[in-house]
């Protein structure tokens, strides 16, 4: 009897190559659609960014031969993600949606749906191996292809969902994907990638807070380190820590955002000495790779998505706490970014970044 899995497809050309790929290997695939947001910027008569993700994926389903699901998470997905993503902004810090979508909703949602129809297996396009690990757990490895490798976002599922996950595409490049849905003529062949934000089609992430928040955005000051007023900002929301551009501001030198205090409405501004940090607090820990982290490991550090990471000691770990210590500073710690581990090419885990310590 073949086995059975459950495929989120996204309407996109990876996840459309994993179920074809994956039927073509004598799987008995499934198809399903999470919807989990509505498209504010759709005008009357036009289809929404949901509507072609539905669209797309069922066109696929149907021409690969599948049954396709659609699943209803707009209210999860509104309660655990866009909130937290607001509120974080609004709060001086700098989320990251997908890390937090990942366990609690993408694969929440898959392994509830799979339970309904007695699946063995869930599958996603992400460019990630899913290996067992001699010590008995599961964990990501990193792609072949590092530039496209999407484990840094990935680091919080848990060793139930990653007991149950395919993950084909870890093997291949993008275009290489392209090329398949190409020569088998998958409609999505050449669909653009999706979006940075999935739930925010225009990419206007500023204007969209201002326009969920409840509250309203107010300007503030820039300050120096000794808290000296050295200009005036926009409003917390428009900046990161480690931001250089956009500043306007005329002081003789580069400078760059070193801090964000909401409870001032303050942005701390320093030059690029300051934004250097030696060590990172993390709290909401994850582990995959190692059953817990403990003090004295040595491990690559990667700090944000396109971070190529660096060399970090675990120097103290305390309840779901952990200090995290580089052995050369490292640029831009952000508070609300993820902060994951690697052993060599596995994700030990990782956690959320609460701010850089000395």
């Amino acid at each position: 009897m073949s086995k059975k899995v459950l495929v989120g497809m996204s309407g996109g050309v990876d996840s459309s190559v994993v179920a074809l790929l994956l039927k073509e290997q004598g799987y008995d695939v499934i198809g399903a659609t999470m919807v989990h947001f509505d498209d504010f910027t759709v005008k009357e008569g036009q289809k929404s960014a949901t509507d072609k993700i539905i669209e797309d994926a069922k066109r696929v389903a149907e021409y690969i031969g599948v049954p396709h699901y659609c699943m209803n998470m707009r209210e999860p997905f509104y309660e655990k993600v866009i909130k937290n993503f607001i509120s974080e902004y609004t709060s001086g810090r700098t989320p990251n949606p997908c890390v937090l979508c990942n366990p609690n909703i993408k694969w929440a949602a898959m392994m509830e749906e799979g339970k309904k129809l007695g699946v063995d297996y869930l599958a996603t396009g992400h460019y990630a191996h899913v290996v067992a690990l001699d010590n008995g757990r599961y964990a990501l490895s990193c792609a072949n292809n590092k530039m496209k490798d999407q484990t840094y976002a990935l680091y919080g599922l848990k060793q139930d969902q990653l007991a149950k996950t395919i993950m084909p595409l870890g093997d291949y490049v993008k275009d290489q994907v392209r090329e398949i849905a190409r020569m088998k003529g998958i409609p999505v062949a050449a669909k653009p990638d999706s979006m940075e934000i999935c739930f925010i089609p225009d990419n206007d992430h500023i204007g969209y807070i201002m326009r969920n928040a409840g509250k309203e955005i107010t300007k503030g000051n820039f300050v120096d380190k000794d808290g000296n007023v050295i200009g005036q900002h926009k409003g917390i929301i428009n900046y990161t820590v480690g931001q250089r551009k956009g500043l306007n501001l005329s002081l003789g030198k580069p400078v760059f955002v070193t801090g964000i205090k909401s409870d001032t409405n303050e942005i701390v501004i320093g030059d690029g000495d300051d934004i250097m940090a030696e060590a990172l607090e993390c709290v909401n820990i994850n582990t995959q790779g190692v059953e817990r982290f403990t003090e004295g490991m040595v491990l690559n550090a990667k700090i944000r998505y396109n971070h190529k990471g660096a060399p970090a000691k675990i120097e103290k770990v305390e309840d779901d706490r952990m200090i995290v210590r580089f052995l050369e500073p490292v640029r831009a710690v952000t508070p609300g970014q993820a902060v994951v581990l690697y052993d060599n090419n596995i994700v030990a885990g990782g956690g959320t970044i609460v701010k850089a310590v000395k």
